[in-house]
């Protein structure tokens, strides 16, 4: 995947994924998924959003960095015609600052999983 190309950027494209696609959440993760269409891009793409809850800037950077990272190691399991939106509640904070990568990519594959599954049952 490459770095831009696999990101969702436009203002759009956030919304399409809010408003049409699935939802599924954790304590420290809400997880949007939507089917493009088939042929549409070259793999799945991510968009992440952290708010100011989750911490300091620093801190909402570093849990920013590491969903990504965690997404890019799955995104070769992933249905390529997906696009997925990743929020992080405020306990995402703690989880990156404890856990590391590991944490925070244990929690983003749990929902990973069950989209796969899709329910599409909201979040708790």
């Amino acid at each position: 995947m490459a770095v831009r190309s696999g990101r969702l950027s436009r203002s759009a494209d956030f919304e399409r994924v809010y408003r049409r696609g699935r939802s599924q959440g954790n304590r420290h993760l809400v997880l949007y998924s939507f089917p493009r269409g088939a042929g549409d891009g070259d793999g799945p793409r991510l968009g992440v959003s952290v708010g100011r809850k989750v911490g300091g800037a620093v801190e909402r950077n570093r849990v920013k960095r590491l969903l990504r990272e965690a997404f890019r190691a799955r995104a070769a399991d992933l249905p390529a015609d997906h696009d997925f939106v990743v929020v992080a509640r405020p306990a995402a904070g703690e989880l990156a600052e404890r856990g590391g990568l590991a944490g925070v990519a244990a929690a983003l594959d749990e929902l990973l999983g069950s989209a796969e599954g899709g329910n599409g049952e909201s979040p708790s």
